[in-house]
Protein backbone atom coordinates (compact mmCIF):
# COMPACT_ATOMS: atom_id res chain seq x y z
CA UNK A 1 0.00 0.00 0.00
CA UNK A 2 2.85 2.36 0.83
CA UNK A 3 4.44 1.73 -2.56
CA UNK A 4 1.17 2.53 -4.29
CA UNK A 5 0.86 5.76 -2.31
CA UNK A 6 4.44 6.74 -3.16
CA UNK A 7 3.85 6.07 -6.83
CA UNK A 8 0.69 8.17 -6.80
CA UNK A 9 2.58 10.99 -5.08
CA UNK A 10 5.35 10.86 -7.66
CA UNK A 11 2.78 10.83 -10.47
CA UNK A 12 0.96 13.81 -8.95
CA UNK A 13 4.18 15.80 -8.60
CA UNK A 14 5.11 14.89 -12.17
CA UNK A 15 1.75 16.17 -13.44
CA UNK A 16 2.20 19.39 -11.48
CA UNK A 17 5.71 19.89 -12.86
CA UNK A 18 4.76 19.23 -16.48
CA UNK A 19 1.59 21.30 -16.14
CA UNK A 20 3.58 24.21 -14.71
CA UNK A 21 6.08 23.99 -17.58
CA UNK A 22 3.27 24.02 -20.16
CA UNK A 23 1.55 26.92 -18.41
CA UNK A 24 4.83 28.88 -18.34
CA UNK A 25 5.39 28.35 -22.07
CA UNK A 26 1.81 29.39 -22.88
CA UNK A 27 2.13 32.46 -20.65
CA UNK A 28 5.40 33.49 -22.33
CA UNK A 29 3.94 33.09 -25.84
CA UNK A 30 0.78 35.02 -24.94
CA UNK A 31 2.84 37.75 -23.27
CA UNK A 32 5.09 38.07 -26.32
CA UNK A 33 2.13 38.26 -28.71
CA UNK A 34 0.32 40.79 -26.48
CA UNK A 35 3.43 42.96 -26.15
CA UNK A 36 4.16 43.06 -29.87
CA UNK A 37 0.50 43.62 -30.79
CA UNK A 38 -0.07 46.38 -28.22
CA UNK A 39 3.02 48.33 -29.30
CA UNK A 40 2.55 47.58 -33.00
CA UNK A 41 -1.09 48.65 -33.12
CA UNK A 42 -0.26 51.94 -31.37
CA UNK A 43 0.96 53.23 -34.76
CA UNK A 44 -2.58 53.08 -36.11
CA UNK A 45 -4.63 53.58 -32.93
CA UNK A 46 -2.63 56.18 -31.00
CA UNK A 47 -0.49 57.87 -33.64
CA UNK A 48 -3.27 57.91 -36.23
CA UNK A 49 -1.21 56.64 -39.17
CA UNK A 50 -3.52 55.12 -41.84
CA UNK A 51 -3.10 51.47 -42.73
CA UNK A 52 -2.87 52.39 -46.40
CA UNK A 53 0.04 54.77 -45.95
CA UNK A 54 1.89 52.21 -43.84
CA UNK A 55 1.45 49.12 -46.02
CA UNK A 56 1.21 50.94 -49.36
CA UNK A 57 3.62 53.83 -48.91
CA UNK A 58 7.03 53.72 -50.54
CA UNK A 59 8.79 56.50 -48.61
CA UNK A 60 10.46 55.67 -45.30
CA UNK A 61 11.30 58.81 -43.30
CA UNK A 62 9.58 58.66 -39.89
CA UNK A 63 11.12 61.97 -38.78
CA UNK A 64 9.45 63.83 -41.63
CA UNK A 65 5.77 64.26 -42.44
CA UNK A 66 3.80 64.83 -45.61
CA UNK A 67 1.68 67.90 -46.39
CA UNK A 68 -0.94 66.84 -43.82
CA UNK A 69 1.66 66.13 -41.13
CA UNK A 70 1.44 62.33 -41.28
CA UNK A 71 4.92 60.74 -40.85
CA UNK A 72 6.30 59.12 -43.98
CA UNK A 73 6.41 55.52 -42.77
CA UNK A 74 5.74 53.49 -45.90
CA UNK A 75 6.79 49.92 -45.09
CA UNK A 76 6.24 48.53 -48.59
CA UNK A 77 9.95 48.71 -49.59
CA UNK A 78 10.98 46.64 -46.57
CA UNK A 79 8.15 44.14 -47.06
CA UNK A 80 9.08 43.76 -50.74
CA UNK A 81 12.77 43.39 -49.80
CA UNK A 82 12.02 40.71 -47.21
CA UNK A 83 9.90 38.66 -49.59
CA UNK A 84 12.39 39.06 -52.43
CA UNK A 85 15.33 37.90 -50.34
CA UNK A 86 13.32 35.02 -48.83
CA UNK A 87 11.97 33.65 -52.10
CA UNK A 88 15.26 33.98 -53.99
CA UNK A 89 17.29 32.35 -51.22
CA UNK A 90 14.87 29.40 -51.13
CA UNK A 91 15.04 29.10 -54.92
CA UNK A 92 18.84 29.02 -54.73
CA UNK A 93 19.10 26.52 -51.88
CA UNK A 94 16.32 24.07 -52.85
CA UNK A 95 18.11 22.36 -55.80
CA UNK A 96 21.25 21.81 -53.71
CA UNK A 97 19.24 20.66 -50.68
CA UNK A 98 17.16 18.25 -52.75
CA UNK A 99 20.24 16.89 -54.50
CA UNK A 100 22.03 16.42 -51.18
CA UNK A 101 18.98 14.65 -49.73
CA UNK A 102 18.79 12.22 -52.64
CA UNK A 103 22.53 11.62 -52.33
CA UNK A 104 22.19 10.74 -48.65
CA UNK A 105 19.16 8.48 -49.08
CA UNK A 106 19.69 6.80 -52.47
CA UNK A 107 23.16 7.32 -53.93
CA UNK A 108 25.55 6.82 -51.01
CA UNK A 109 23.53 6.18 -47.85
CA UNK A 110 26.51 4.91 -45.84
CA UNK A 111 28.83 7.82 -46.57
CA UNK A 112 25.93 10.27 -46.62
CA UNK A 113 24.62 9.41 -43.16
CA UNK A 114 28.01 9.01 -41.47
CA UNK A 115 29.96 11.88 -43.07
CA UNK A 116 28.05 14.11 -45.46
CA UNK A 117 24.93 14.85 -43.41
CA UNK A 118 26.85 15.72 -40.21
CA UNK A 119 29.01 18.09 -42.27
CA UNK A 120 25.90 19.84 -43.62
CA UNK A 121 24.37 20.08 -40.15
CA UNK A 122 27.55 21.73 -38.85
CA UNK A 123 26.44 24.86 -40.73
CA UNK A 124 23.60 25.26 -38.21
CA UNK A 125 26.07 26.04 -35.44
CA UNK A 126 27.87 28.82 -37.33
CA UNK A 127 26.79 32.24 -35.97
CA UNK A 128 24.97 34.62 -38.28
CA UNK A 129 27.72 37.21 -37.98
CA UNK A 130 30.19 34.73 -39.52
CA UNK A 131 27.95 34.28 -42.54
CA UNK A 132 27.65 38.06 -42.73
CA UNK A 133 31.40 38.52 -42.64
CA UNK A 134 31.91 35.89 -45.33
CA UNK A 135 29.29 37.60 -47.44
CA UNK A 136 30.87 40.98 -46.85
CA UNK A 137 34.39 39.85 -47.74
CA UNK A 138 33.65 37.28 -50.48
CA UNK A 139 30.16 37.50 -51.96
CA UNK A 140 29.84 41.29 -52.14
CA UNK A 141 33.22 41.75 -53.95
CA UNK A 142 32.38 38.84 -56.26
CA UNK A 143 29.00 40.35 -57.12
CA UNK A 144 30.62 43.75 -57.66
CA UNK A 145 33.26 42.35 -60.03
CA UNK A 146 30.79 40.13 -61.87
CA UNK A 147 27.79 42.44 -62.27
CA UNK A 148 29.07 45.90 -61.37
CA UNK A 149 27.53 48.30 -58.92
CA UNK A 150 28.30 48.30 -55.23
CA UNK A 151 27.83 44.57 -54.75
CA UNK A 152 25.27 45.17 -52.01
CA UNK A 153 21.70 44.14 -52.68
CA UNK A 154 19.14 41.38 -52.82
CA UNK A 155 21.34 38.97 -54.77
CA UNK A 156 24.20 39.04 -52.26
CA UNK A 157 21.77 38.71 -49.36
CA UNK A 158 20.00 35.80 -51.03
CA UNK A 159 23.26 33.93 -51.59
CA UNK A 160 24.21 34.35 -47.93
CA UNK A 161 20.77 33.25 -46.76
CA UNK A 162 20.83 30.27 -49.14
CA UNK A 163 23.87 28.92 -47.29
CA UNK A 164 22.23 29.65 -43.93
CA UNK A 165 18.98 27.80 -44.64
CA UNK A 166 20.65 24.93 -46.54
CA UNK A 167 21.06 22.69 -43.44
CA UNK A 168 17.42 23.15 -42.42
CA UNK A 169 16.00 22.38 -45.86
CA UNK A 170 18.43 19.50 -46.41
CA UNK A 171 17.74 17.78 -43.08
CA UNK A 172 13.96 18.01 -43.37
CA UNK A 173 13.96 16.96 -47.03
CA UNK A 174 16.23 14.01 -46.22
CA UNK A 175 13.84 12.85 -43.48
CA UNK A 176 10.89 13.20 -45.85
CA UNK A 177 12.53 11.16 -48.62
CA UNK A 178 13.81 8.52 -46.19
CA UNK A 179 10.27 8.13 -44.84
CA UNK A 180 8.96 6.93 -48.23
CA UNK A 181 8.11 3.22 -47.75
CA UNK A 182 10.53 0.77 -49.31
CA UNK A 183 7.56 -1.01 -50.86
CA UNK A 184 7.11 1.98 -53.19
CA UNK A 185 10.68 1.63 -54.43
CA UNK A 186 10.43 -2.15 -54.72
CA UNK A 187 7.23 -1.84 -56.71
CA UNK A 188 8.83 0.67 -59.07
CA UNK A 189 11.88 -1.54 -59.57
CA UNK A 190 9.61 -4.52 -60.11
CA UNK A 191 7.92 -2.67 -62.98
CA UNK A 192 11.31 -2.22 -64.66
CA UNK A 193 11.94 1.42 -63.70
CA UNK A 194 15.49 2.64 -63.27
CA UNK A 195 16.72 4.23 -60.09
CA UNK A 196 16.42 7.72 -61.59
CA UNK A 197 12.86 7.03 -62.79
CA UNK A 198 11.99 5.76 -59.33
CA UNK A 199 13.40 8.91 -57.74
CA UNK A 200 11.61 11.29 -60.11
CA UNK A 201 8.26 9.54 -60.42
CA UNK A 202 7.90 7.77 -57.06
CA UNK A 203 10.12 9.09 -54.27
CA UNK A 204 9.90 12.85 -54.86
CA UNK A 205 6.10 12.92 -55.42
CA UNK A 206 5.54 10.74 -52.34
CA UNK A 207 7.81 12.96 -50.21
CA UNK A 208 6.44 16.22 -51.63
CA UNK A 209 4.51 17.25 -48.45
CA UNK A 210 7.69 16.86 -46.41
CA UNK A 211 9.76 18.69 -49.01
CA UNK A 212 7.24 21.57 -49.02
CA UNK A 213 7.45 21.66 -45.23
CA UNK A 214 11.24 21.90 -45.50
CA UNK A 215 10.93 24.81 -47.93
CA UNK A 216 8.47 26.65 -45.68
CA UNK A 217 10.72 26.16 -42.64
CA UNK A 218 13.61 27.52 -44.69
CA UNK A 219 11.49 30.52 -45.67
CA UNK A 220 10.67 31.12 -42.01
CA UNK A 221 14.39 31.07 -41.16
CA UNK A 222 15.25 33.40 -44.04
CA UNK A 223 12.39 35.84 -43.40
CA UNK A 224 13.46 36.42 -39.81
CA UNK A 225 17.23 36.66 -40.33
CA UNK A 226 18.60 40.08 -39.37
CA UNK A 227 22.35 40.45 -38.84
CA UNK A 228 23.75 38.64 -41.88
CA UNK A 229 21.26 40.35 -44.20
CA UNK A 230 21.96 43.75 -42.68
CA UNK A 231 25.66 43.39 -43.46
CA UNK A 232 25.26 42.71 -47.20
CA UNK A 233 21.96 44.17 -48.42
CA UNK A 234 22.96 47.84 -48.37
CA UNK A 235 20.20 49.01 -45.97
CA UNK A 236 18.58 51.48 -48.36
CA UNK A 237 14.89 51.85 -47.44
CA UNK A 238 13.68 52.14 -51.00
CA UNK A 239 11.67 49.99 -53.38
CA UNK A 240 13.98 47.32 -54.86
CA UNK A 241 15.02 48.37 -58.35
CA UNK A 242 16.65 45.04 -59.12
CA UNK A 243 18.76 42.29 -57.62
CA UNK A 244 21.95 44.36 -57.70
CA UNK A 245 20.79 47.61 -56.07
CA UNK A 246 20.86 48.26 -52.30
CA UNK A 247 17.63 47.49 -50.51
CA UNK A 248 16.34 46.84 -46.99
CA UNK A 249 14.30 44.23 -45.15
CA UNK A 250 12.02 44.40 -42.13
CA UNK A 251 14.67 42.88 -39.90
CA UNK A 252 17.52 45.13 -41.09
CA UNK A 253 15.49 48.30 -40.44
CA UNK A 254 14.46 46.97 -37.04
CA UNK A 255 17.98 46.15 -35.90
CA UNK A 256 19.32 49.52 -37.03
CA UNK A 257 16.56 51.66 -35.58
CA UNK A 258 15.17 50.02 -32.45
CA UNK A 259 18.06 50.92 -30.15
CA UNK A 260 18.15 54.57 -31.25
CA UNK A 261 14.56 55.60 -30.51
CA UNK A 262 12.86 56.24 -27.17
CA UNK A 263 9.79 54.23 -26.19
CA UNK A 264 6.51 55.93 -27.00
CA UNK A 265 7.75 57.95 -29.96
CA UNK A 266 6.15 57.57 -33.38
CA UNK A 267 9.32 56.07 -34.83
CA UNK A 268 9.47 53.47 -32.04
CA UNK A 269 5.82 52.58 -32.54
CA UNK A 270 6.39 52.16 -36.26
CA UNK A 271 9.30 49.83 -35.61
CA UNK A 272 7.05 47.75 -33.37
CA UNK A 273 4.57 47.65 -36.26
CA UNK A 274 7.31 46.16 -38.44
CA UNK A 275 7.90 43.58 -35.70
CA UNK A 276 4.16 42.85 -35.75
CA UNK A 277 4.33 42.19 -39.49
CA UNK A 278 7.21 39.76 -38.88
CA UNK A 279 5.21 38.00 -36.16
CA UNK A 280 2.15 37.69 -38.39
CA UNK A 281 4.26 36.28 -41.22
CA UNK A 282 5.78 33.73 -38.83
CA UNK A 283 2.28 32.65 -37.81
CA UNK A 284 1.34 32.35 -41.50
CA UNK A 285 4.36 30.14 -42.17
CA UNK A 286 3.47 27.93 -39.18
CA UNK A 287 -0.11 27.59 -40.40
CA UNK A 288 1.19 26.64 -43.84
CA UNK A 289 3.35 23.93 -42.30
CA UNK A 290 0.32 22.46 -40.50
CA UNK A 291 -1.81 22.74 -43.64
CA UNK A 292 0.79 20.94 -45.76
CA UNK A 293 1.10 18.27 -43.07
CA UNK A 294 -2.65 17.67 -43.03
CA UNK A 295 -2.84 17.54 -46.83
CA UNK A 296 0.04 15.07 -46.89
CA UNK A 297 -1.59 12.88 -44.23
CA UNK A 298 -4.90 12.94 -46.11
CA UNK A 299 -3.14 12.06 -49.35
CA UNK A 300 -1.19 9.17 -47.87
CA UNK A 301 -4.27 8.02 -45.97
Amino acid sequence: MANVTDKRGIERRGRILTGSAVALVVALVCTLIFMVCSHGLATFVTDGIPLGSFFGGTTWNPHQGDASGVPLVGALPMIAGSFSVTLLSCALSLPFALGASLFVVDVAPGFGKRVFRPMIELLVGIPSVVFGLVGLSVIVPWTRSWAGGTGYGILSSSIVLAFMILPTVTSLATDAIAAVPDSYRDGSFGLGCTRWQTIVHVEVPSAMPGILTAVIMGMTRAFGEALAVQMVIGNAAQMPQGLLTPAATLTSVLTMGMGNEAMGTVYNDVLWSLALVLLLMSLVFILLVHLVGRLGAARNG
